[in-house]
């Protein structure tokens, strides 16, 4: 049993890495042009502070659909593309962006 334990961590520890490598693909294929990491500048939101406040599920929603989506994110307008992108690599750039911040904002000390 403590064998199939540790097979089956390896193994979703393996997947979600691969999922995240993938997904920085994408990033940097699809969205580096306008979302910065760490404050480097550009059109749409630093991807940093994004993994701070979303989750990945409604990071995958809303760049799936950010037309329909954009007053519900709380944004007053949308400047993003529809992206001619699969599901599953939806998926992973939202696995990409949430791993960028794994502290996520409820863990911050208010002021």
């Amino acid at each position: 049993m403590k064998k199939l334990l540790i097979s089956m961590t390896i193994l979703t520890t393996s997947i979600l890495i691969a999922d995240i490598e993938a997904g920085k693909k994408v990033y940097k294929e699809n969205c580096a042009i306008c979302h910065s990491i760490n404050g480097g500048g550009g059109l749409g939101p630093d991807f940093n502070m994004v993994a701070y406040t979303r989750q990945k599920e409604k990071i995958a929603d809303y760049a799936k659909d950010p037309y329909s989506l954009f007053e519900t994110f709380g944004y007053s307008a949308n400047a993003m593309p529809t992206l001619p992108l699969e599901d599953e690599q939806f998926k992973d750039v939202a696995d990409y962006i949430s791993s960028l911040q794994p502290f996520k904002k409820w863990m911050i000390k208010s002021k």
